[in-house]
């Protein structure tokens, strides 16, 4: 079945590709932040009104559409999630269809995910005689923000209103870390959790030449970091991944002015959960008693993000395989552990599910800058393989229990 379907997959994605090409390029001009994906919202709907696929709206913006197959009855389903948010982000970029929202840019590819989806919709809606049970296309809003958009479409309960099993759920994302025509693959933990600090040390303020007048929050702040690494260098297990970063240290100060108050603001990312809540735990307790130890005041906020994304082993050897059969041998390949975060994670804790890297990287500098950079941009050809990848999984996944 599956070669046959190959031949004619191929002709159905040059035929489209144009269509897809334009579609990416329009989101990409009209970019829009976590939960506020309302116009992005309105276009998929469109879009899958032209194809006459029906849809739901959940999550405010989420869009999600069904497909069900007609070769044989069948309980199984299989959810294509794709995320549809931009970033607070300026785009450098000098092409034609930069972002017409100032400040706000599609420098992750989620609208290259989102105009994936489509493509493979609209070839699955051709194929419904091919595949048995259902298809789920779920556009899933706010991604790059706590708490995340995935988290509210489960507790909505629209996946489990469908009936049936969900037999996988799979999703995907661009990078340029794996070359062009190759989908990366990893079986269990492949990216880690993410959660947020938020510091605000207060001191009293003073001449910068009289420092014993003062609380210097600048300094304590400094001390703060330095002890905090030693959770991480000191505290966890060299064999668990685990990052601590501050990217925010603000002290508005001067040259010879020592600041009422500073503010940190950080992350910290792990691949093991009892070991994640642990760590937690003692970063803020530090964070709340060191400041004070030291004759300042302290406000600790931590904001806990996602889980560490656990793709399912036996999922993930029946997709390498698929992709391997239908698409060469050479195209899956192995990956290592990505300690990014992505809140598809909490689909992997409720259902068998898979994430897998759509490979960008090519000889074009202008495409090669990494993911969240104002000047990200990326390869369109990956089209070929993104879209191919989806609709070879998701008829295969659903016919292997209904031959």
């Amino acid at each position: 079945m599956i070669e046959p379907i190959l031949k004619e997959l191929n002709t159905k994605i040059e035929t489209i590709f144009p269509k897809i090409v334009a579609i990416r390029r329009h989101i990409h001009q009209h970019p829009e932040l976590s939960f506020q994906e309302y116009e992005t919202s309105a276009y998929i709907q469109q879009q899958l009104g032209e194809l006459g696929i029906p849809f739901e709206i959940v999550a405010q913006t989420g869009v999600v559409a069904v497909l069900t197959g007609q070769k044989s009855a069948s309980d199984d389903i299989v959810v294509l999630r794709a995320d549809i948010d931009a970033l607070p982000i300026d785009e450098q970029n000098d092409v034609g269809y930069k972002s017409k929202n100032s400040g706000v840019m599609h420098a992750c590819g989620h609208d290259f995910h989102t105009a994936n989806l489509l493509g493979a919709a609209s070839i699955l809606n051709d194929y419904k005689t091919e595949f048995s049970g259902k298809i789920v296309l779920l556009f899933q809003p706010a991604e790059e923000k706590i708490p995340g958009g995935a988290i509210q479409v489960l507790e909505s309960g629209i996946l489990e209103s469908f009936g049936g099993t969900i037999k996988a759920v799979l999703g995907l994302h661009v990078s340029p870390r794996v070359s062009l025509g190759k989908v990366g693959l990893r079986s269990g933990r492949f990216m880690a959790s993410s959660d947020e600090f938020y510091f605000t040390i207060k001191g009293r303020g003073g001449h910068a030449a009289e420092p014993h007048r003062a609380v210097d929050p600048i300094m304590i702040g400094a001390q703060l970091l330095t002890t905090l690494q030693q959770v991480v260098s000191r505290k966890a297990n060299p064999d668990v991944p685990s990052v601590l970063t501050f990217g925010r240290f603000i002290g508005d100060g001067a040259a010879n002015v020592i600041p009422e108050e500073v503010k940190l603001a950080g992350t910290f990312r792990t691949m093991d959960e009892v070991w994640r809540k642990e760590a937690l735990e003692m970063v803020a307790e530090i964070a709340a008693t060191l400041p004070v130890s030291l004759g300042a005041k302290v406000e600790v906020e931590v904001r806990h993000g996602y889980p560490a994304l656990y793709n399912d082993p036996a999922l993930t050897q029946k997709v390498k395989t698929i992709i391997a059969e239908t698409m060469g041998n050479s195209v899956p390949q192995d990956l290592e552990i990505w300690m990014a975060a992505e809140d598809f994670a909490y689909y992997s804790y409720r259902y068998p599910a898979l994430f897998m890297l759509i490979g960008t990287n090519n000889d074009d500098s202008t495409t090669q800058y990494g993911l969240h950079n104002p000047q990200f941009n990326l390869d369109e050809k990956a089209f070929e393989t993104s879209i191919a990848v989806l609709v070879n999984a998701a008829i295969s996944l659903l016919n292997e229990s209904n031959e």
